[in-house]
């Protein structure tokens, strides 16, 4: 028996555990980020929730050739009883320790416990890593990933919409502007650092003022970017990439404010020649996954927890500023268009939450600028 809210998941855990078998992988570890530690993916990357059902923003999966469970937190229990069937155990918990106490149980001493290190954070791989420390078990990093290959032609195409420059009228500083800016820190950093390393998506995004639709809701496109003292390489699908978009990018080409662009594959390469130099990257822990960031030798990283882009980010300028408060102001006239009909609605018994959502993401839309909703619209309760 299965209620109708779960997903039947027999043969994809059999074809996850024949690419296992042949990896020598005893144990399987699969979580619920994607490359650049987004928090809302793209359905591409929704990887645990195409191998359990589990529909859920959080949680971590495990897999071995008789046992799966995943570990959420208290927000999705429920959600969680309904969509897992009986192949999972559902772990009312997210502790690393938990997991690996499981692991440890459920694979015998000599074992492989096997993830793609391009989808763990620095911090997460480590905790792994000291956990299972000394058990007689061993971390095994393996590209490429396994649910990738079991979930096959099925798997989402990537994303293919257009990458385009934002408008000179909404960021107050132009790209290379910020780029400059990037350098002046890197040469009055006490270690001089030659290169910044830039993983989170809305880094890039917001350094050259590109946009793009890659994840619903975020207006951001899958990207690395290596800024140096002298030169400016993006990995990107330059297929994408809108006329206007490329001739900015390129407009100073030959010189340092010249942007090279290669394929979005390639930055873990390209990364790994450059460390060759005697060089030192700057990169941000908290959006580098621990697979980029074991291409950089020890010696040659400069680490912080955000990258100077990131912090940088983080600080509006007066352009964005007025910028934010007239966005605000639009979106206070949707609102009060919104709570206005409901008013007018509600007693005649005409709306539900979800009719609700669609009336109101189409008074978002009629406001000039709209470029849809940040989240799915929680429109109504009761």
């Amino acid at each position: 028996y299965l209620p109708p809210t779960a997903t039947d998941t027999t043969a994809r855990l059999a074809a996850l555990r024949g690419t296992m078998r042949a990896h020598g992988a005893q144990a399987y570890i699969v979580p619920s980020t994607d490359a650049h530690m987004s928090e809302y993916i793209a359905e591409r990357d929704a990887r645990l929730g195409w191998l359990t059902g589990f529909t859920g923003s959080a949680g971590t999966g495990v897999v071995t050739q008789d046992k799966a469970a995943l570990w959420t937190d208290s927000r999705y229990w429920t959600q969680a009883e309904r969509q897992l069937d009986c192949n999972w155990e559902l772990q009312r918990t997210t502790l690393i320790e938990s997991i690996t106490l499981w692991i440890l149980e459920a694979v015998p001493e000599g074992g492989n416990i096997s993830l793609d290190p391009f989808l763990f954070s620095v911090e997460t791989w480590n905790s792994y890593s000291w956990a299972l420390a000394g058990s007689g078990r061993t971390l095994l990093p393996i590209e490429p990933n396994l649910v990738d290959q079991a979930w096959g032609d099925q798997r989402p195409p990537p994303a293919s919409g257009e990458i385009y420059s934002l408008p000179a009228a909404f960021t107050g500083s132009s790209w290379q502007e910020k780029v400059a800016g990037i350098r002046q820190q890197m040469e009055r950093h006490v270690r001089h650092p030659t290169a910044v390393l830039l993983s989170g998506l809305e880094e890039t995004a917001w350094l050259f003022n590109l946009r793009g639709d890659d994840i619903p809701y975020n207006p951001v496109f899958y990207a690395y970017t290596l800024l140096t003292n002298t030169s400016i390489t993006l990995f990107v699908d330059e297929a994408r990439l809108a006329a206007a978009a490329r001739q900015s990018l390129q407009a100073a080409c030959p010189g340092p404010l010249c942007v090279e662009l290669q394929g979005y594959e390639q930055a873990g390469a390209h990364l790994r020649r450059y460390t060759q130099g005697n060089v030192t990257v700057w990169l941000g822990s908290e959006y580098t996954t621990y697979g980029l960031y074991g291409a950089v030798p020890q010696e040659k990283l400069l680490e912080d927890s955000y990258s100077p882009v990131m912090l940088a980010k983080a600080v509006k300028n007066a352009k964005e500023q007025e910028m934010l408060r007239a966005a605000h102001v639009r979106d206070a006239v949707a609102v009060i268009q919104y709570l206005l009909w409901l008013e007018k609605m509600v007693p005649q018994g005409q709306v539900d939450e979800f009719s609700g959502a669609q009336h109101i993401d189409a008074l978002r839309r009629a406001q000039e600028h709209s470029r849809g909703p940040s989240f799915q619209s929680i429109s109504a309760s009761g």
